[in-house]
């Protein structure tokens, strides 16, 4: 019997080329996304993870469909742009709504299912930004790094039960999350403009011409099908990944600096 992944954000980016590669790979996939759109033969289901009740509706139809729940891939996020002072707080709180709390109610809606089957897996898709801090995608990275917490604390509670958490750490992948990345507006004060405006088309530019999201689906296959899958895994180009040991080795004032640099502060 194949086994049965929800994954969330499956209509673009990596969610629709996890949907894509693991449906080829004879995975039974179900693909959620607000548009409930397939790009394959997998199944999609409109669900947003940023409403509790639709989201318990959606998990809750595919176990009673399908009978049980084997994985779940949570790749719904997007990405806010803009200096720190100027972000309104409902735009802030927003970001964190989906990239964060979004990942929490699909979790919750699946762990009953994989605590009575006592085996399951969860891939959550955080990001190289929640463990290297982002310059004017400060809420962007505050919501990874809150999925940092949260996922290795919940992977002590539910090991006992079979059920294994691995981050999924992209750095920068060639999909539409770039056009579709909300921008703050004007800076009345000017104070932020020029080096907000450097680093936003830097960003921009080395996402464009990042690794294809075809790299990022394979982790995750890979992931899903270990034996002993890793908490962690990075995924993007060897110069981006380099910063992730190299922020636990050099000086903070060293690695700032180097960081800074390559992002266009």
């Amino acid at each position: 019997m194949a086994k049965v992944v929800l994954i969330t954000g499956a209509s673009a980016g990596i969610g629709r080329a996890a949907a894509d590669r693991l449906h080829a790979a004879g995975w039974n996939v179900v693909g959620a996304s607000r548009r409930g759109t397939s790009s394959g033969g997998w199944q999609p289901l409109k669900m947003d993870v940023d409403d509790d009740e639709d989201t318990s509706r959606g998990v809750a139809g595919v176990i009673g469909e399908h009978g049980r729940l084997d994985a779940v891939v949570a790749s719904a996020g997007w990405g806010l742009a803009g200096p720190v002072e100027l972000t309104p707080i409902d735009q802030a709180k927003a970001q964190v709504e989906t990239n964060f709390w979004g990942v929490v109610r699909v979790v919750q809606r699946a762990l009953p299912a994989m605590r009575d089957q006592q085996a399951g897996r969860l891939v959550l898709v955080s990001s190289i930004g929640g463990l290297i801090a982002l310059p004017f995608q400060a809420f962007y990275s505050a919501s990874k790094y809150a999925l940092e917490g949260y996922a290795e604390g919940l992977a002590y509670e539910v090991e006992p039960f079979g059920i294994h958490v691995t981050l999924v750490e992209p750095g920068n992948i060639r999909t539409d999350f770039t056009a579709s990345r909300h921008t703050i507006g004007e800076d009345p004060s000017g104070a932020y403009a020029e080096a907000a405006a450097k680093a936003i088309t830097l960003m921009e530019r080395d996402e464009m011409n990042g690794a294809p999201p075809e790299s990022a689906a394979a982790v995750i296959q890979r992931v899903l099908e270990s034996k002993r899958p890793r908490r962690r895994v990075s995924v993007g180009k060897v110069g981006e990944r380099i910063g992730i040991p190299a922020k636990r080795l050099l000086p903070h004032r060293l690695f700032e600096k180097a960081a800074g640099s390559s992002l266009g502060v």
